[in-house]
């Protein structure tokens, strides 16, 4: 007992290093937090603190990491942004009309550097060939547009 009492801040330290590395192999934040837990105990044994109170400090510390810090890490860590592929990744995209847009008759339009068949989303509108449209909808390889509004100055 005397020569952990001689050495805890070794301990502590090695005990840190030992939880980083097996942090790195799992990657789950829960031995990172121990790891942290652990430094605060080598900081407590630095400052002479005795060692029930080291233990209790990084016991502390190791489950407040746990419950504050990696649920937010871990959110941030597992979620990133919305991945469109295909032609979901078309909708809401601007493209110009190449031929009139009617919902009798098909039209072209120009959309991100291809050419689509193309009818109006509402049924009643007539879409002239140089207009911005917008894609609501694709079914198939139809994109259902409507015309983007402009400003009249």
């Amino acid at each position: 007992m005397d020569w952990l009492r001689d050495h805890a801040w070794e301990t502590w330290l090695g005990l840190t290093i030992v939880l980083g590395v097996l942090e790195m192999l799992s990657l789950d934040f829960v031995l990172l937090m121990l790891a942290a837990g652990a430094a605060v105990g080598m900081v407590a044994a630095l400052l002479g603190a005795p060692l029930i109170l080291q233990v209790l400090l990084a016991a502390g510390a190791a489950a407040a990491s746990l419950v504050l810090v990696r649920p937010s890490v871990v959110k941030r860590m597992h979620s990133g942004p919305e991945l469109k592929t295909g032609h979901a990744k078309l909708v809401g995209e601007r493209g110009v009309v190449l031929n009139e847009i009617t919902s009798t008759h098909g039209g072209l339009i120009k959309l991100s550097g291809e050419e689509w068949t193309a009818r109006p989303y509402d049924e009643s509108l007539v879409i002239g060939v140089g207009e911005a449209v917008e894609v609501l909808e694709i079914r198939g390889a139809t994109a259902f547009v409507h015309p983007v509004p402009r400003l009249e100055s």
